[in-house]
């Protein structure tokens, strides 16, 4: 396949999706500011519109044009560097405890009001998951628990799917010692849920009396008191899913786990198949099929209407930290509990540039030429962007 940037490949991507359907989805339906400038970051992705270097090779004497990333947080491109930045920093905050991953989800009947009330539902999670674990720590610890937690919003299908991964050091930290959990166990999952889901219905019941919630389409009969308080009645009356184990690898294992979780997309480009035919076939995993790779296959307005679900609120915090791992105060809190468990202090995050930092980690070196594989690429040239062009602006370093 060629996509509108000239390049060959053997599959599409989600830049072709919205190259070939965006324009046609938004006159027929409209997106919001959010949602307008993810698929305008993604279908410009390392194409000329964003304009790039043309860079030739001290060896060879080779050139090659390479374009921007959009460095949008939904473009399945453009995580991979944020990524490993924010695993490396990670990495030098691990403590020697037991770590535990823990995953709260919403009752999918939530679905539909969070889609309008994204920023309200989603900082409700964040609040009810911490403070399950807080109030938690506090009754069996006596002490400070921390957390790092994700916010993920889809599922394999791309329908919403709305949870937190989480990372739980083993313990918590009192006035004077570090106090650990059991090797392989936190807490009751039971009591997890129980008390998440108490939480979790105490704030929306006071985000609805606050009039903090658009209720809208399907749900605008909620704006009835009456219908709203059976909604909670409902939601009360479910075990709420809380999902509670030790992670492979220990601690590291952790954070690689959450990597995984913080930089995600809700699709990423190898699992698109095609788009052809107005249609947009992709992998997913069946879990409830023993796990199952299969292959689904939706109108191309259908793929982006699930896509765009999942767009979050400009400027929304979806990696967040808690208690001793909370930005104000983890590098003090980090430090005393390592020296109450007698353990070499943490070192500090490195810095590193982009080229040194990915040939470290993958062993790419983005500087060598591609052709002769023994000469360096050198940018002679700066390739505008459209609003560069516009105005003028143009560098040539030749």
């Amino acid at each position: 396949m060629c996509n509108h940037s000239g390049r060959v490949r053997s599959s599409a991507e989600l830049a072709d999706v919205f190259y070939l359907h965006a324009d046609s989805y938004i006159a027929k339906r409209g997106l919001s500011k959010e949602q307008y400038k993810a698929v305008n970051a993604i279908r410009n992705c390392r194409t000329a519109a964003l304009g790039g270097n043309v860079q030739r090779c001290t060896c060879c004497g080779a050139q090659f044009n390479t374009y921007n990333s959009c460095r949008n947080r939904h473009c399945p491109k453009c995580q991979a560097l944020a990524k490993a930045r924010w695993l490396e920093a990670r990495q030098t905050e691990l403590l020697p405890v037991k770590y535990f991953h823990v995953v709260f989800t919403i009752p999918h009947e939530l679905n539909i009001i969070a889609g309008y009330n994204q920023t309200v539902i989603y900082n409700i999670l964040f609040k009810a998951a911490w403070r399950t674990i807080c109030t938690l720590g506090e009754d069996k610890f006596g002490g400070l628990m921390g957390m790092l937690a994700a916010l993920h919003t889809w599922g394999q299908a791309l329908l919403q799917h709305i949870h937190l991964h989480c990372i739980i050091p083993g313990g918590a930290l009192t006035a004077n010692k570090w106090i650990s959990s059991k090797p392989r166990f936190l807490f009751s999952v039971k009591v997890m849920s129980k008390i998440f889901r108490g939480v979790f219905v105490t704030l929306l019941r006071q985000a609805y009396k606050n009039n903090q919630l658009k209720l809208l389409g399907a749900v605008v009969e909620l704006n009835q008191p009456e219908l709203f308080d059976d909604l909670l009645d409902r939601l009360m009356s479910k075990n709420w899913c809380v999902y509670s184990k030790p992670p492979f690898n220990g601690a590291k294992g952790a954070v690689d786990y959450l990597a995984k979780y913080v930089y995600k997309t809700a699709i990423s480009n190898n699992r698109i198949l095609s788009c052809d035919n107005n249609k947009v076939a992709f992998n997913w995993r069946d879990y409830a099929d023993k796990n199952r790779i299969k292959t689904m296959s939706l109108n191309a307005d259908e793929f982006i209407r699930r896509f765009l679900l999942h767009v979050l609120p400009d400027r929304f915090i979806r990696i967040r930290s808690f208690g001793f791992l909370a930005n104000s105060c983890k590098a003090k809190k980090i430090q005393k509990i390592l020296a109450l468990l007698n353990h070499k202090t943490a070192a500090p995050a490195k810095t590193e540039s982009t080229d040194v930092l990915m040939l470290r980690l993958t062993g790419i070196d983005i500087n060598a030429c591609p052709k002769c594989k023994s000469g360096k690429l050198q940018i002679i040239k700066t390739i505008p962007n459209f609003k560069q062009l516009q105005y003028g602006k143009y560098q040539d370093s030749s």
